[in-house]
């Protein structure tokens, strides 16, 4: 299956289980692959015929805004069922990361994959 990626977006929203993280915007970083069929595209040359990036990102950011989330998963199946209503998106995979300074890590962070259903 062909590919199309978004490495490292950095999205604001509201998020997390504590009152003050409800009051703020955080940062969380995604990487989303999306599975599709790039031969028409590969033939066409056409915007309209493929997976565009800066739509796909617009619809990251329209998700984000529409609500304040509790958890990464939360965020993460919004993200996962509004681009796979997308055409042509057979498959998305994402990794959504939240810095957390008080926990003295990196990042933390969810992964998750989903399919079209088929039909």
């Amino acid at each position: 299956m062909d590919k199309v990626f978004i490495e490292a977006l950095e999205i604001e929203c509201t998020i997390g289980i504590h009152e003050w993280e409800q009051r703020i915007k955080q940062v969380i970083v995604l990487d989303i692959e999306i599975g599709f069929d790039s031969r028409k595209p590969g033939l066409s040359d056409a915007i309209e015929d493929t997976i565009d990036y800066v739509a796909l990102i617009d619809l990251v950011r329209e998700i984000a805004a529409r609500r304040a989330f509790k958890l990464l998963e939360s965020f993460g199946e919004a993200v996962c069922e509004g681009v796979l209503c997308l055409s042509g998106v057979q498959s998305i995979a994402v990794r959504l990361t939240k810095h957390v300074p008080s926990l003295r890590v990196g990042a933390v962070g969810v992964m998750m994959a989903r399919e079209k259903a088929l039909g």
